[in-house]
């Protein structure tokens, strides 16, 4: 029999990487909107409106991958609407995100109530550990192709935004808007481009929860997890590797609860399942007064002015 201690952190392996997907691509969706120069505090109601298209176009079209794509669908709307109304004059994005936030979350609600009690096709993961002949080992390390899909995704923008043409307009649009309008860049263009690929993002971030892990349709699927992903983007200074890291702490955070319980602690059961939230806030607090973060800060957000 596993040591205890082998046993939590066998589960808090599984827990990383199933936990930390939707926070990767949200956060990965804010890293590439917030690097244009602007915020979208609205992608937890984009989180939820993705997870809840997602399951319906795969209950209905029997094809859960077609439902991926759904949610990213969706997620372009939101995220497109959030850019056109953030060019208009004297419109605040951090307020617009926050309407965004509920206006998503209650579309969902709205339209996903038929689909809580049936069973939609689920997306199949990846058996990377049966060769370790160790079934909890074995079940840690399935994983989700949408999981290995997020790195690669992280990767290529990481290296785009540092080696491409495309990579420097956005973030001559995020650092100073008057340069980039100096050499003839359209900076509403760019960051409500930067905002629909942000919603895609986040919208295939839900189709993960919906279709995978938990795997369920409700309307308490999200708990905030697409607020808690803006917070690790500053935590992972807008670096899109650096949100990999980010995120699969997170994911650990989340299943240091369920690994105690599978050794039986009981004890304390709701205080480490509140660990991400308490990431979260610990995060936010280092980072008011971190000079590191605000230095690397894009200087056109709001946020740095």
């Amino acid at each position: 029999m596993d040591h205890p201690i082998v046993t939590v952190l066998i589960a808090m392996l599984g827990g990383a990487i199933r936990v930390s997907t939707p926070f990767m691509f949200v956060a990965l969706g804010e890293t590439l909107t917030e690097k244009s120069g602007r915020i979208n505090l609205g992608l937890e109601g984009t989180l939820v409106l993705g997870a809840m298209v997602a399951y319906a176009t795969s209950y209905l079209s029997g094809n859960p991958w077609l439902g991926v794509l759904a949610a990213g669908g969706a997620g372009v709307i939101l995220g497109g609407l959030h850019g056109y109304i953030c060019k208009l004059p004297k419109v605040n994005d951090i307020a617009v995100g926050i309407a965004f936030m509920s206006f998503g979350t209650g579309l969902a609600f709205f339209f996903g109530k038929p689909f809580i009690q049936p069973s939609a096709p689920h997306l199949d993961s990846i058996h990377l550990g049966d060769w370790t002949g160790n079934p909890a080992l074995a079940q840690a390390l399935e994983v989700n192709p949408l999981f290995f899909v997020g790195i690669g995704l992280a990767i290529a923008m990481a290296w785009a935004l540092k080696n491409t043409k495309w990579g420097l307009i956005v973030r001559m649009a995020g650092d100073s808007a008057a340069a980039a309008k100096a050499m003839g860049v359209s900076v509403d263009l760019v960051r409500f481009l930067a905002t629909a690929a942000g919603g895609f993002m986040a919208g295939i971030g839900g189709a993960f929860l919906s279709l995978y892990y938990p795997g369920i349709w409700n309307q308490g699927l999200s708990s905030g997890q697409g607020l808690m992903a803006v917070a690790l983007v500053i935590f992972a200074r807008w670096d899109p590797i650096r949100c990999i890291i980010a995120a699969l702490l997170f994911g650990a955070a989340g299943a240091i609860g369920p690994s105690l319980q599978a050794i039986g602690i009981t004890q304390g059961y709701y205080f480490f399942n509140a660990a991400p939230y308490i990431l979260t806030l610990v995060i936010m607090i280092l980072s008011a007064g971190s000079k590191g973060a605000a230095r690397e800060a894009p200087g056109e957000l709001s946020i740095t002015k």
